[in-house]
């Protein structure tokens, strides 16, 4: 393969596929990230050709050394990027028997409070809540660094925690007597 000559990718896709795909279900990854795994692991070998010296290693055990560097790499990746249902469990559904007047009243006060916002908070969680924006895309598209954008993000979240609850609403919707959302008493 360093050397380009035809045929080398199929030649080595043929002997090594099996050897691949085993570390590839051995290291744990599920059957459709395996697929993906053995494909960019061997681009990476055909990357990576050039630096094969058979005076230090086999050439077996020079793709099996790269695959599992790979597919370790692909799962630390997997670790820290949580997984959809986790969001979506996460995420509190509104009722199905809320009430729509609350309903605009609870996002009456969100909105009157986001206006208590700095303008530089206003516009980097407007941003990110709205657009779906990560802080990196948000630092490209304004210009600001990135630990600035965190901090603006961080501190907008705090104060509307704080303007939030002087108005007696509480993260999980409940007024601030504990009683249900208009505070009747009804959950």
């Amino acid at each position: 393969m360093a050397a380009g000559e035809p045929g080398a990718i199929n030649e080595c896709l043929n002997r090594f596929h099996g050897l691949v795909w085993s570390l590839a279900r051995k290291l744990g990854a599920p059957a459709a990230d395996a697929e993906d795994a053995v494909q960019e692991i061997f681009l990476d070998l055909w990357k990576s050709a050039p630096r094969f010296d058979p005076s230090i290693a086999s050439e077996t055990t020079f793709v099996a050394m790269i695959a599992r560097r790979r597919l370790i790499d692909r799962g630390r990746r997997r670790m820290r990027r949580p997984e959809a249902m986790m969001i979506e469990e996460s995420v509190a559904s509104p009722s199905a028997q809320s009430d729509p007047v609350e309903v605009r009243e609870a996002a009456s006060l969100v909105q009157d409070a986001f206006r208590t916002l700095r303008p530089e908070q206003q516009r980097v969680l407007q941003l990110s809540i709205h657009h779906g924006c990560s802080h990196e895309q948000i630092a490209t598209a304004t210009g600001l660094p990135l630990g600035t954008v965190k901090t603006h993000a961080r501190r907008g979240l705090i104060r509307l925690r704080q303007v939030l609850a002087d108005a007696g609403v509480t993260p999980d919707g409940l007024s601030a007597e504990g009683l249900g959302p208009s505070g009747n008493g009804s959950a």
